[in-house]
């Protein structure tokens, strides 16, 4: 992501950044995401070494509170 206007907030498998898209969504923030491996199948590279590669990007000014949802939705995880 070329844009500097956009930060990368978290990179994790299909099924976090899932949960984390619709949490980010809730509170009217439009989240990016970008998954390695079907850029790199749409490129005609094949798969890559981790299908479930995610990343997910925010624009600046929404960083803080896509923070505080990310870190939210780790924690319950992890409980």
């Amino acid at each position: 992501m070329t844009d500097s206007n956009f930060i990368k907030v978290y990179t994790g498998n299909f099924a976090v950044v899932k949960r984390i898209a619709i949490e980010l969504n809730a509170l009217d923030i439009n989240p990016i995401i970008k998954d390695q491996s079907e850029s790199a199948i749409l490129g005609g590279f094949g798969g890559t070494l981790a299908p479930d590669f995610q990343e997910v990007f925010v624009h600046e000014d929404e960083l803080e509170r896509a923070t505080e949802i990310i870190n939210k939705v780790t924690k319950e995880l992890k409980s």
